[in-house]
């Protein structure tokens, strides 16, 4: 059944347990359609940055919460990431003029530890809003309320 965004209804209610990992204290549960597509969401952040995230987000916010809560979360997290490697490349030329190319081994190991970090939320992510869990990750700059 296709059903417009502005004619939208929600399935009953019924509580998330509080001791589900990942689950925000939310009554709203997504059906699969919703969760398949918060998964992309998180998973088009690994592979286009903030623009997957932004798109789907723009089309699929007003059709469901759980896809509006999953879309921000995704963007945010992919501004920052943006913000933090804008930061990386200042610091790291700073420093590469400042000590003739020495700072840019321990730069360097920073920045792979960051990129490791950033897959496991971002897997993390997928798996969970796959799930239906409301996911929030742990480092993000809530840009989009």
């Amino acid at each position: 059944e296709n059903v417009s965004p502005a004619h939208y209804r929600p399935p009953p209610l019924r509580p998330i347990p509080s001791s589900q990992p990942g689950a925000l204290p939310s009554p709203y549960h997504p059906n699969p359609d919703e969760r398949s597509n918060g998964m992309l969401m998180h998973l088009l952040g690994l592979l286009t940055g903030f623009l997957g995230p932004l798109i789907l987000w723009l089309v699929r916010k007003d059709s469901s919460p759980f896809l509006d809560h999953q879309g921000k979360e995704a963007l945010n997290f992919q501004i920052t990431i943006l913000l933090v490697f804008i930061g990386f490349t200042i610091i790291g030329i700073g420093l590469a003029f400042l000590t003739l190319g020495l700072a840019a081994l321990p730069l360097t190991g920073l920045f792979l530890v960051c990129l490791v970090l950033i897959m496991a939320w971002e897997i993390t992510g997928c798996i969970r809003a796959n799930r239906g869990e409301w996911y929030t990750y742990p480092v993000s700059i809530r840009i989009i309320r």
